[in-house]
């Protein structure tokens, strides 16, 4: 049997401090309640009886010297009690509070020649004080109460509103905001006491700060080893073509190639780190986009066409994202290596040993691989800072039958027209 699910209000803190406010006051008002009210009540009753008891006294010698007895006092009057005859009867003395004809009094019995001689005194104003007592404490409660719940739930929002502020903070620098800081009030005065909430924003704006520092430390490094690169590797280029023709010429030239295929990667990935790229935005049809990616790649590739798409995104970079996980599947990969185009949903399939687990679990990372130093990393790093860039989501992952998976989604573009949207959208020939 599945436990009810409480609302997700319910787990906020400020409800939980509501709540535990509440519990709090509601038992500390009951508490000094039942306190007072014992206490006004004891007094009260210890008055009336002490006076009940002295009247007793008085009628006991006035009647045992045969003197009339005033008309409160008698033996075995009408309305006393039955346990207090009784008890009288007994032969002793005792008091108790009753109601006689709608108002409460207070009587005090002794015995008396087989009877009881009983007096009462109106006890009217005893218990009027009692029940204003009672009202008072709790009016009294309820009202301090309102007022600790109104001081503790601003009290505890303005605390509320600070982690809920450093959590949007975070989730930015997470998003890749580097820029956002917290910057709590508390922290930028040493003189105001610091709290846990302002402990915790002044390490998270260290943390972002150094985080910055540290990336554009690394994006910097990449950038000025890819452009410091670039001009030896032209000379070395231009070399290469004027060796003589021979199997040693045809390695120094295919090393230079991959050399240069590097530094443009790392320039790449340094211009994609600095966030700033712009893309081109057009309609295309994205099969054919896709066969011209593969026809380019001369690569044996299958492309399969489900439902064509036009989708509005920067021709360049999708291409350069398409090419990247054809040719990661192809180097890492076994064949067939398949293309499928459904919708603006792009899938591209090996049947190989499928991507490394923190690959699939973290996305790839630059300079990292798992099959015996094949490759760099830095295809489908490219290929996931280029998806970001034009509004696409890659995902990785492995098929159950083996092989690995990687899925792009595309905004897809619809056309309108005046009666809505149109069923085929136009395509612009590439």
């Amino acid at each position: 049997m599945r436990r009810p699910r409480l609302p997700r209000w319910a787990a906020t803190l400020t409800w939980k401090a509501a709540v535990f406010i509440t519990v709090m006051c509601c038992a500390l008002a009951a508490l000094l309640g039942a306190l007072v009210h014992s206490s006004v009540t004891r007094r009260t009753v210890d008055e009336a009886r002490q006076k009940a008891l002295t009247l007793l006294t008085d009628v006991t010698r006035a009647y045992e010297n045969g003197e009339p007895v005033p008309p409160s006092a008698g033996v075995d009057p009408p309305g006393l009690p039955p346990s207090l005859r009784e008890l009288a009867v007994d032969g002793r003395r005792g008091t108790m509070v009753a109601d006689l004809g709608g108002r409460p009094v207070m009587w005090a019995a002794a015995p008396a020649d087989g009877g009881a001689l009983a007096v009462r005194i109106d006890y009217s104003s005893g218990a009027r004080t009692i029940t204003n007592l009672d009202r008072a404490i709790l009016g009294s409660s309820v009202l301090a109460i309102g007022a600790t719940l109104l001081m503790g739930a601003f009290a505890v929002t303005r605390v509320t509103r600070r982690l809920h502020l450093t959590a949007q903070v975070a989730r930015r620098i997470g998003a890749g905001d580097l820029d956002a800081r917290v910057n709590d009030p508390r922290t930028r005065d040493p003189s105001r006491p610091q709290d846990e909430v302002a402990t915790v924003s002044a390490a998270l704006d260290t943390m972002a700060s150094t985080l910055q520092s540290k990336l554009q430390s690394e994006q910097r490094f990449t950038a000025d080893v890819a452009h410091e690169l670039r001009t030896p590797l032209t000379g070395l280029s231009a070399a290469a073509e004027l060796l003589p023709e021979g199997r040693p010429a045809e390695l120094v030239r295919d090393r230079v190639r991959a050399m240069r295929s590097l530094t443009e990667d790392l320039l790449e990935i340094s211009r994609l780190d600095t966030g700033r790229e712009t893309v081109d935005l057009d309609v295309h049809e994205l099969a054919r986009l896709a066969e011209r990616v593969v026809r380019a790649s001369g690569a044996d590739t299958v492309v399969h066409v489900v439902r064509d798409a036009a989708v509005e995104t920067d021709r360049r970079r999708l291409e350069r994202v398409l090419g990247n996980l054809v040719a990661n599947a192809h180097r890492h990969g076994r064949p067939p290596v398949e293309l499928t185009v459904d919708g603006p949903v792009v899938t591209v399939r090996d049947h190989g040993p499928g991507y490394p687990a923190y690959l699939v679990e973290h996305g790839p990372q630059r300079f990292r691989t798992e099959d015996g130093g094949k490759g760099h990393g830095l295809g489908l790093t490219i290929a996931a800072g280029q998806s970001a860039v034009i509004g696409a989501e890659l995902r990785f992952s492995n098929a159950e039958d083996g092989g690995a998976v990687a899925r792009l989604t595309l905004p897809e573009y619809v056309r309108f027209t005046d009666d809505g949207p149109a069923d085929s959208p136009t395509e612009d020939a590439l």
